[in-house]
């Protein structure tokens, strides 16, 4: 009866140990899987050096084609823009302040499209799109800059224009070359560490993935769309981030022409309602053309239209709308084109 006893704990026991050497051994596959797991998505997430700007990919049989209209584009905003600056410079009779926002608003133009349209130039001459994360965070942070910068510099004409119809008397006073350059340095550097934070903020998200961009260059909406982090706190911070660079200034340059179209009306003669009116409607029309598009795309940083609807609208804010701006203030004004005529006929001699 002991020996059977004896024999049965024995076979108990060596049955419990081996059971409990299955369960370390199930134990410690499973601990393995698990850092393999933890280790791939790691990897995963820290795998994207470089993004892949799609473009116009989708319709390859055009690329060439493309590729002229947007360097004619280029060019053409380029050549324009420099006309312009160059003018105001020279001539006498635009040594005011309009014409030095007009000169900085040029110059800031020339700034814009050059960080965009050169990147995507090159992408449809060479059929890649390759951008590493430095160069994408970097063109994005001056797109962004120079985009707040334009919209505070259209604020800052529109007060100039608010100043000159409503207090006509006192516009040599308080638009004096001081303030004028005060108020171009502010918008020129006012938004610079807003722009740093934010694109600091989006690209110290992980990245897994696809790294393919369906756009022409380093926007936030589609750059978002490859995080694969929590996203909520960044656009809580673009909507506050354009809610004070896009909706602020443009609700000031509402106020300021609503004053202005106020007192255009009081003005008792056809010609005089005419002549102050044709000073501030270039300026109007580049303000809606710009706000209209830019606040569609920035208000929503996960948009609800197709990706290809994105493309478009920033298609027109960062390469059409600038192509308009220098035809608009020189068509429109006749003081540009009467110092366009001087210049002409002083080369022609």
């Amino acid at each position: 009866m002991t020996e059977e006893l004896n024999k049965f704990t024995e076979t108990e026991h060596s049955d419990s140990e081996y059971e409990f050497r299955n369960y370390r051994n199930t134990f410690m596959y499973l601990m393995q899987l698990s850092e393999e797991e933890i280790k791939t998505e790691k990897s995963n997430m820290t795998s994207i050096t470089e993004f892949v700007l799609l473009g116009f990919s989708d319709i390859p049989n055009s690329q060439w084609i493309l590729f002229g209209i947007f360097l004619v584009i280029y060019l053409t905003i380029l050549m324009c823009n420099s006309i312009i600056i160059m003018i105001t410079r020279i001539d006498p009779v635009l040594q005011t302040p309009m014409y030095f926002f007009l000169n900085n608003f040029s110059f800031l133009e020339i700034c814009y499209v050059t960080v965009t349209i050169p990147r995507m130039l090159m992408d449809l001459l060479t059929q890649k799109g390759n951008i590493s994360l430095v160069a994408c965070a970097t063109q994005m942070c001056f797109v962004l800059m120079f985009g707040g910068s334009e919209c505070l510099l259209l604020t800052a004409m529109a007060y100039d224009r608010y100043v000159a119809i409503c207090n006509p008397l006192h516009y040599p006073l308080v638009m004096n070359y001081k303030i004028c350059v005060q108020l171009a340095i502010a918008s020129w550097v006012s938004g610079v560490p807003v722009v740093i934070g934010q694109t600091c903020q989006i690209f110290s998200l992980p990245f897994c993935g696809s790294n393919r961009i369906n756009h022409f260059f380093c926007d936030i909406p589609p750059v978002l769309k490859l995080a694969c982090g929590d996203t909520f706190l960044n656009e809580i911070a673009i909507y506050l981030a354009s809610l004070v660079f896009v909706m602020v200034p443009f609700l000031l340059i509402i106020v300021s022409y609503g004053k202005i179209i106020a007192n255009i009306l009081k003005i008792s003669s056809a010609s005089g309602r005419k002549k102050a009116f044709s000073t501030c409607s270039s300026h109007l029309i580049v303000v809606i053309l710009f706000y209209g598009t830019a606040t569609i795309t920035y208000l929503q940083p996960k948009p609800n239209q197709s990706e290809g609807t994105g493309k478009v609208i920033s298609l027109f804010y960062t390469v059409f709308i600038p192509t308009l701006n220098p035809i608009i203030y020189t068509l429109r004004n006749k003081d540009i084109m009467m110092a366009l005529r001087k210049l002409v006929s002083k080369l022609l001699q």
